[in-house]
């Protein structure tokens, strides 16, 4: 059988080291089942967060060979067999232990974001269009791989400025959302730091549900704040009318 070097993290916030592990290779093999190799056989306190190894809880995201992914979704066919498969944590957030990773914060700028508002005596009817245009944003499984590659967090770490792609998706759902009657385009311009984002796609290139986030939920965002902050005739117009965005 065929065998795989994997060089895998081992630490943690106060530092650690690649170690390395030889692992047999099977036909249709994840990455995820090569560290479930490692704890079964070579390292039984290997720490990796994991649930459903379907590509849909998205607690297994890591970095292989650089790049943020979930290693139940990277084969490792797909990977150069001729050299090492490095394996860390996601860079953006604290290492509590090999390779698993505080991502607490994120639930603290999820709190920020006030929920679903409808509109007062609103016809609760809605066209398929518009069901369709906020359902991508609602695929969204959290594994904050897009947050990780992100480089205003990933390196600035500006987390006290900057809610992230992840948290301006589920804004989206909400302000194109046309039944909702609440504007947070105050929030995304003040507290969330929409204007630090300069649209490099990176998020939308990593995101495994493959949601446009950037073309579909950021720039969109943008234009509702430089309407609302900048536009002094849409802004005059929405005060004469008081009608929300849809």
């Amino acid at each position: 059988m065929k065998e795989a070097v994997l060089r895998v993290f081992r630490g943690t916030a106060d530092g650690g080291e690649l170690v390395e592990y030889r692992v047999p290779v099977a036909p249709g093999m994840v990455v995820l089942d090569a560290l479930h190799h490692i704890q079964g056989y070579l390292a039984p306190d290997l720490a990796v967060r994991w649930n459903c190894k379907a590509g849909k809880c998205g607690s297994c995201s890591a970095e292989v060979n650089g790049r943020p992914r979930l290693t139940c979704k990277t084969r490792m066919d797909s990977l150069p067999a001729d050299r090492p498969i490095v394996v860390t944590p996601m860079k953006a957030f604290p290492v509590l232990r090999d390779l698993v990773t505080d991502v607490s914060w994120n639930y603290e700028v999820n709190r920020k974001i006030p929920p679903f508002s409808p509109r007062a005596g609103t016809d609760w009817k809605m066209s398929q269009a518009d069901v369709d245009r906020v359902q991508e944003f609602r695929k969204c499984i959290e594994c904050f791989l897009c947050q990780n590659v992100c480089h205003v967090l990933r390196d600035h770490g500006k987390k006290r400025e900057f809610g992230g792609p992840r948290f301006f998706v589920r804004v989206a759902a909400l302000e194109m959302h046309p039944l909702d009657g609440l504007s947070r385009t105050k929030l995304l311009k003040e507290e969330l730091g929409l204007g630090y984002c300069n649209i490099t796609k990176c998020c939308t290139e990593v995101c495994p549900e493959d949601i446009h986030i950037t073309d579909n939920a950021i720039i969109p965002l943008k234009e509702r704040v430089i309407d609302d902050f900048y536009d002094p005739l849409a802004k005059l117009l929405r005060k004469v009318f008081g009608r929300k965005r849809t």
